[in-house]
């Protein structure tokens, strides 16, 4: 982990276009605007936390609820199929 001091004002550069910048400091907080490309996501960790929680539960909801194809016993014993 890179550790870094600023001071308000001050900003930080990941890679080529996003900005992270100190907006304000109080005694127990900071406040950051961070300036990044519309294709980047930005989110509170706690947020993201959510959205994968989110997205495996819809993920294993969608798999529950696939049916299972079963191969129904031929009339005409095992006579080969034609290819479909």
């Amino acid at each position: 982990m890179l550790v870094l001091t600023r001071r308000t004002g001050q900003s930080i550069l990941v890679g080529d276009d996003i900005v992270i910048t100190v907006l304000e400091l109080s005694r127990d907080q900071v406040r950051i605007g961070i300036r990044a490309p519309r294709s980047v996501s930005v989110h509170r960790e706690e947020v993201y936390e959510e959205i994968l929680l989110s997205n495996r539960a819809a993920a294993a909801a969608a798999t529950e609820s696939v049916p299972v194809a079963v191969e129904r016993p031929s009339a005409f014993g095992d006579l080969p199929r034609k290819p479909s």
